[in-house]
């Protein structure tokens, strides 16, 4: 029987990629995203259940989760791709319901979808999971705090979790890209775009396919 593998995320960028690779590669597809529309436009192309969910939300991760279960059945593949980048402001004059509301999607949904996988992972002794974080979790993005910081507590979430799952046959990891011109980049200036394109020294943006492939390799 081929695994079930969530894509957060999935409807769209390097989710959606992913989620395309995984499906070439056998996987049965759900996707969890929040934008609905997309998500069913998503789901029809590549044959997958589409569920909205907003992973800042325990009780809605948690429900989506039971969805899962029903619909299809537990997962042993997680990609957690869902996240928002936000406005871009020294941290003294950042806003702080923006801080809380990338805090809660990128951090606070990492963990709530760990939280809601892993113990079906763990009767089963099996499980691969790939968090993306970003570079700018390792470097610290001037001007971005609040998304590197975000992506900064993914990736300690990721060694934390993997390091509890050791004793089992459970993969955690976190993946840390460059930038890839996805619709993220529509919350952001093109400032912000130039410099992140500076600290590349290929001196281009990364495509979703080179990211897609890597994570299929670690799940």
């Amino acid at each position: 029987m081929s695994r079930v593998a969530i894509v957060t995320g999935g409807a769209q960028g390097i989710g959606f990629a992913c989620a395309k690779r995984l499906k070439a590669d056998g996987a049965r597809l759900v996707l969890w995203d929040m934008d609905e529309e997309v998500l069913g436009s998503a789901a029809s192309e590549l044959d997958a259940t589409a569920i909205k969910v907003d992973l800042s939300d325990w009780n809605a991760v948690s429900e989506a989760y039971e969805r899962t279960r029903s619909l299809v059945a537990s997962a042993s593949i997680v990609v957690n791709s869902a996240g928002i980048a936000g406005p871009h402001a020294p941290v003294e004059d950042y806003p702080v319901a923006d801080w809380a509301r990338i805090m809660d999607i990128n951090a606070n949904g990492s963990f709530h979808v760990l939280k809601a996988v892993l113990p079906d992972m763990k009767q089963e002794n099996y499980g691969r999971i790939v968090l993306i974080a970003s570079v700018a979790g390792k470097e610290g993005n001037p001007n971005a705090s609040a998304y590197s910081a975000s992506k900064a507590a993914v990736m300690a979430l990721a060694k934390s979790a993997g390091k509890e799952c050791a004793g089992y046959d459970i993969a955690i990891n976190a993946v840390t890209p460059a930038a890839a011109r996805t619709r993220i980049f529509d919350q952001m200036s093109q400032e912000h775009i130039d410099y992140m394109l500076s600290k590349i020294p290929r001196n281009r943006f990364l495509e979703v396919s080179e990211a897609a492939d890597m994570i299929a390799w670690l799940c």
